[in-house]
């Protein structure tokens, strides 16, 4: 999994980064075909704004929450990202394990 982390207005200090790489985990294990997550986080005079786009296979999930303070935000952030990724999962898997495929639709 490859992590690109952006501050915009905002400089990542290292305890930044590992809240981020720590909460990032919960996405991490619920989901193992995480391709690459890009976060940015942004400061604008009073609003902290975290947003992140997660790239599984199949599909590219996008997140943004805004709050006052940026560590609340990126928690929203992943719980958002983790709800997200936990329904492309079910629906990959229901999917995948369907008996009545597209092939039976077809004949």
């Amino acid at each position: 999994m490859n992590l690109n982390l952006t501050g915009r207005h905002l400089e990542i200090t290292p305890a930044i980064r590992e809240h981020v790489l720590s909460k990032l985990d919960k996405v991490k294990r619920h989901f193992d075909n995480v391709i690459d997550i890009n976060v940015i986080l942004s400061v604008d005079k009073l609003v902290q704004k975290a947003e992140a786009n997660v790239h599984v296979s199949g599909k590219a999930i996008f997140a943004e929450t805004e709050d006052s303070n940026l560590y609340v935000a990126i928690d929203a952030l992943v719980d958002s990202l983790d709800r997200q990724v936990l329904k492309h999962k079910e629906k990959y898997t229901a999917r995948r394990h369907d008996e009545t495929g597209k092939q039976s639709a077809a004949d």
